[in-house]
């Protein structure tokens, strides 16, 4: 079966396409795909995984066609960015 990885690398989007047995496992497509090599500062903390946007682990049996997305862990908390940027707009509006 015909799978894809795919991964949001700080310089732009890997892909890489894959020809795995049918039954093989997110886990199994991530070691037979050229992620470790390429991104090797990633290997060492553990990545989420995703179908289609679904999160998944490495125990979920692929079927043709899936995409497999692997996730950085995120440098900061959305809701902390989001609070300062509220803060940020309501001191430039009384500025004016």
């Amino acid at each position: 079966m015909r799978v894809k990885i795919a991964f949001a690398a700080p310089t732009g989007v890997w892909q890489q396409a894959l020809e795995m047995p049918d039954g093989s496992t997110a886990g199994q497509a991530l070691a037979a795909s050229e992620f470790a090599r390429r991104f090797s500062e990633y290997t060492d903390q553990p990545l989420a995984m995703g179908v289609y946007g679904e999160r998944c682990d490495a125990a979920r049996v692929l079927r043709e066609g899936d995409r497999l997305e692997l996730c950085r862990s995120l440098v900061f908390d959305p809701m902390v960015s989001r609070r300062r940027r509220a803060e940020h707009r309501k001191g430039g509006a009384k500025g004016r």
